[in-house]
C-alpha cells in the first residue's frame, strides 16, 4: 500500500490564512443579521476605550515630538525649515496616528479579547452555544470587532490632535520654529484626503486587530498554556498584518491621490 503523500510545505499556514479570511467574511456578513448585540457592543466599546485611551494619548506625544524634531532638523539642513510643519503633520496624520492606535488596541484590547474567547473555548462554552442554536461569532465576535473599529477610528482623531500639538510645541520651543510658518506650511501641503486615508487606515487596522484576536481566541491549543500562546500569536500576527496593509494602502494612496499643487 502506498504511503500517504506528505503535506506540501506551507500548507498549514495557507489553511490558517484561509480560515482567517473566512472568519473575517463571516463577521462582515453577521454584522447585518438580527438580533444585534447592542449591550455587548457597548460593554466592549467601554472596556477597549478604558484600557487604550490613556496609553495612546501618552505615546502620541513623544511620537509626534520625535517626528517634528527629526523632520525639523533635516529641513534645516536643506534650507527648507518653513516646510517643517506640513511634513511632520502629514507624517503624523497619515502614518503614525493609525499605527499607534492599532498597535495599542492590539496589545491592550486584542490580547484581552483573545484570552477571553480562548478561555471560553477551552471550557467548551462555544460548543454549548452552538448546541443551543446560538452563533458564537454573532453573539461574541461581532460586537468585539465592531468595538475595536469604533475605538480605533475615534482614537485616531485624538492621536492626530495630540501628536500635531506635541510636534508644534517641540518645533517652536526647541528648534526656534516660527508658529505662523508651521501652520502655513501645513495648510499649503495638506488636503482632506490625507485625513480620510488616516481614518480609513484606522478603521481597517481596528478590524484586523479584532478579527485576528478573535480567530486565535476561537482556535487555541488545549489547556491554559494554549490560551497564553494564542494571545502571543495574535499580537505578533496583528503587528505583521498591520505593517503590510499600511504599506499597501500608502502605495495605493500616493498613486491615486495627487499631491496638493501637483
Amino acid at each position: 500500500m502506498a504511503a500517504p503523500e506528505a503535506a506540501a510545505p506551507g500548507a498549514g499556514a495557507l489553511r490558517q490564512v484561509g480560515r482567517l479570511f473566512v472568519l473575517a467574511a463571516t463577521v462582515v456578513a453577521m454584522t447585518f443579521r438580527r438580533p444585534f448585540q447592542v449591550r455587548e457592543l457597548i460593554q466592549q466599546f467601554w472596556f477597549i476605550a478604558s484600557v487604550a485611551i490613556l496609553p495612546t494619548a501618552l505615546v502620541s506625544i513623544p511620537f509626534g515630538a520625535v517626528i517634528a524634531l527629526q523632520v525639523g532638523s533635516l529641513a534645516k539642513q536643506l534650507g527648507a525649515q518653513s516646510l517643517t510643519g506640513g511634513a511632520s503633520v502629514l507624517a503624523v496624520v497619515q502614518q503614525a496616528s493609525p499605527l499607534i492606535v492599532a498597535l495599542l488596541i492590539s496589545g491592550a484590547a486584542g490580547s484581552a479579547i483573545c484570552a477571553d474567547l480562548g478561555s471560553r473555548t477551552i471550557r467548551e462554552e462555544m460548543d454549548a452555544m452552538e448546541v443551543m442554536g446560538v452563533s458564537p461569532i454573532q453573539r461574541l465576535v461581532v460586537p468585539r470587532v465592531l468595538a475595536c473599529i469604533a475605538v480605533a477610528v475615534l482614537l485616531n482623531g485624538l492621536v492626530s490632535v495630540v501628536g500635531v500639538a506635541g510636534g508644534y510645541f517641540f518645533n517652536v520651543l526647541m528648534q526656534d520654529g516660527t508658529p505662523g510658518a508651521y501652520l502655513a506650511s501645513f495648510s499649503a501641503l495638506a488636503q482632506l484626503p490625507d485625513l480620510y486615508v488616516g481614518e480609513l487606515k484606522a478603521l481597517l487596522f481596528g478590524f484586523i486587530a479584532g478579527v485576528v484576536a478573535a480567530y486565535r481566541g476561537l482556535n487555541p491549543s488545549p489547556g491554559p498554556k494554549g490560551v497564553g500562546d494564542a494571545v502571543n500569536q495574535s499580537v505578533v500576527v496583528t503587528f505583521l498584518l498591520l505593517f503590510f496593509v499600511n504599506l499597501v494602502l500608502t502605495v495605493v494612496y500616493l498613486k491615486v491621490v495627487p499631491a496638493k499643487g501637483a
